[in-house]
C-alpha cells in the first residue's frame, strides 16, 4: 500500500510518496527557476532531513522531472533574468539551494538512486553524481549547455567527474560541445544502468532492494567513509559560485547575456 509523504503544491519544487520502505521525490521541470524561491528550497531541504529521520524509509529514489527541455531550460534561465533587468541574488539563491541539495544528498545515510531521461543539462547530472546509484534510460542525453554562455557546471560536477574519470578525462569531457547519449555515458562510468523509458521506477526498485540486503550499519558506515573523501565537496561548491560569479559579475557576461533573445 502507498503511504504518502508530502504533497507539495504546483509552485513547489518536488512531489514525494512513500511506498513501503521506498521514498521517491520526483522534482519538478523548470527546476531552476523554482529553486530561486527561498521557501520553495527550503521545502526540499526540510524533506531531505525528514528522509534522513525516518526510519520506516529504507532508500531514496530521486526521480528527474520527465517533462524538462534541456538546454532550453538552461538558456531560458539565464534569459529570463536577463529580461528582469539582471537579478544577480536570484542567481545566487539558486547555485546555494543547488549546493545544499547535493550536500544533503552526499551526507544522507541511506542509499540514494537516481532516475532519469530526456536531455540532461549539467545540473541533473551533478545531481546525480552526488547519488549512489544512477539509471537513466536509452533516449537519455548529456548535454554541456553551460559552454554555449561561456559558464561552468553548477552542482559539483569538476569534482565528481575528476574523481571518476580522472583529471584528463573530466577535462575532456567538461570542455567538450559534443552531447553524451546514454551508452556513452555508462561505458565512461557515469550512470550505473541504462533502460528502457517505462522501465526507470521498476529499475531504481530493483536497485533499492538489492542495497536492503546489505545491513544498514555497514551502507552507513561506509558511506560515512566515502563522505569523509569528500570532506573538501562544501569548500568545492562555495569555490564553485564564486567562480561563476566572477563570470556572471564580468561586463562581457552581461553583454552576451543582453543579445538574448525577447
Amino acid at each position: 500500500m502507498k503511504r504518502k509523504i508530502k504533497q507539495e503544491s504546483g509552485e513547489e519544487l518536488f512531489v514525494a510518496r512513500q511506498t513501503d520502505s521506498l521514498a521517491f521525490l520526483y522534482l519538478k521541470e523548470n527546476l531552476l527557476l523554482r529553486a530561486t524561491d527561498l521557501d520553495r528550497k527550503d521545502h526540499l531541504i526540510e524533506y531531505m532531513d525528514r528522509i534522513s529521520q525516518d526510519v520506516s524509509v529504507n532508500a531514496l529514489v530521486i526521480v528527474g522531472s520527465f517533462e524538462k527541455t534541456g538546454a532550453k531550460e538552461y538558456f531560458e534561465f539565464y534569459y529570463r533574468l536577463c529580461r528582469l533587468k539582471f537579478d544577480r541574488n536570484a542567481i545566487y539563491r539558486m547555485y546555494n539551494a543547488v549546493d545544499q541539495f547535493v550536500l544533503k544528498i552526499v551526507e544522507l545515510q541511506k542509499p540514494v538512486i537516481h532516475v532519469d531521461s530526456g536531455h540532461l543539462i549539467p545540473l541533473y547530472m551533478n545531481i546525480s553524481l552526488a547519488c549512489d546509484y544512477r539509471i537513466i534510460s536509452e533516449n537519455a542525453v548529456f548535454q554541456n549547455a553551460y559552454i554555449d554562455l561561456g559558464l561552468l557546471p553548477k552542482g559539483g560536477g569538476v569534482f565528481f567527474l575528476s574523481k571518476i574519470l580522472g583529471k584528463s578525462k573530466a577535462l575532456e569531457l567538461l570542455l567538450s560541445e559534443d552531447e553524451i547519449p546514454a551508452k556513452k555515458a555508462l561505458s565512461l562510468g557515469i550512470v550505473d544502468q541504462v533502460v528502457l523509458p517505462g522501465q526507470l521506477e521498476d529499475a531504481a526498485l530493483s536497485a533499492a532492494l538489492s542495497f536492503d540486503k546489505i545491513p544498514g550499519r555497514t551502507f552507513s558506515g561506509i558511506k560515512r567513509l566515502l563522505s569523509f573523501s569528500q570532506k573538501d565537496l562544501a569548500e568545492y561548491l562555495e569555490r564553485e559560485n564564486t567562480e561563476l560569479m566572477r563570470i556572471i559579475d564580468s561586463p562581457e557576461f552581461r553583454q552576451d547575456l543582453g543579445k538574448c533573445p525577447d
